[in-house]
């Protein structure tokens, strides 16, 4: 299998470059981030594996290809290889049912940046968080550099990448799951909420917020007060602080 490694930032076997190769990857069940094809390509059987296990494809230039492959026979392929396994959401929710335990979700809404979502996987993994629900499009993506930020909590966290966050908000929901957005339009803070039972907090980008519809079908809305000049938090902070207060709200005060 043909791999290409980046001189910087990427360890062995964060790109799968040629048709076949990425073939051999989908069917051997690689996880994987997302794959570029030149724009026109007939990588048809790419199409449809990546289509089948929800893995975004985007078209591109041939140029860009080339500044990965740096001169190597992409094919017109390129494949990015997650340093993460997704897992299903239902299957997570399934289990804590089982388990009787009350589940801690957190769900990023157009959060493309590695650091943040690297920062906050590290919050919600150390706040006993039970999974990070992402959409497939629109995602930081779960590679070396996040799992670094981290400090390795996406090593132990699960990740859940989802098609459609409505979706993912409807079925948690039909779960008996509480979906509260966080966003500053909100007018009660979150001491005022009870994050005892079943709970998923929505997180949207900085500069855009959730967006309506996800905030339309969420069961409530709490904002962070503030009272400095400064009128918003980075997100990964504002992470931090909803999942702090979840955590002392079911009786966690420390050892």
């Amino acid at each position: 299998m043909n791999y290409y490694t980046k001189e910087k930032g990427n360890k062995k076997g964060n790109l799968i470059y040629g048709y076949h190769p990425i073939v051999e990857a989908l069917e051997a069940g690689k996880t994987i981030d997302k794959i570029l094809l030149k724009k026109g390509s007939k990588a048809g059987r790419i199409i449809d594996m990546a289509k089948a296990r929800d893995i975004p494809i985007q078209e591109v230039p041939e140029a860009s290809l080339n500044r990965f492959s740096r001169g190597s026979n992409h094919q017109g392929a390129i494949a990015f290889v997650a340093a993460i396994t997704y897992q299903k959401l239902e299957d997570i929710i399934l289990k804590l049912e089982a388990s009787k335990e009350k589940a801690l979700f957190v769900m990023l809404d157009g959060v493309t940046d590695v650091r943040n979502f690297g920062a906050i996987a590290r919050s919600a993994e150390c706040m006993g968080a039970h999974a990070i629900v992402v959409p497939t499009r629109g995602a930081a993506a779960g590679n070396a550099d996040a799992v670094k930020t981290s400090a390795g909590a996406l090593n132990h966290i699960p990740v859940c990448r989802e098609v459609n966050l409505v979706d993912a908000v409807l079925l948690m929901q039909s779960y008996g799951v509480a979906v509260v957005s966080c966003t500053e339009k909100a007018s009660q803070n979150i001491f005022e909420e009870d994050f005892t039972g079943p709970t998923c907090i929505i997180l949207g980008s900085e500069d855009k917020g959730i967006t309506s519809t996800l905030i339309k079908r969420s069961d409530k809305q709490v904002k962070i007060p503030l009272v400095g000049k400064v009128s918003s938090l980075n997100v990964s902070v504002a992470a931090g602080m909803a999942l702090s207060e979840a955590l002392r709200q079911r009786g966690y005060g420390g050892k």
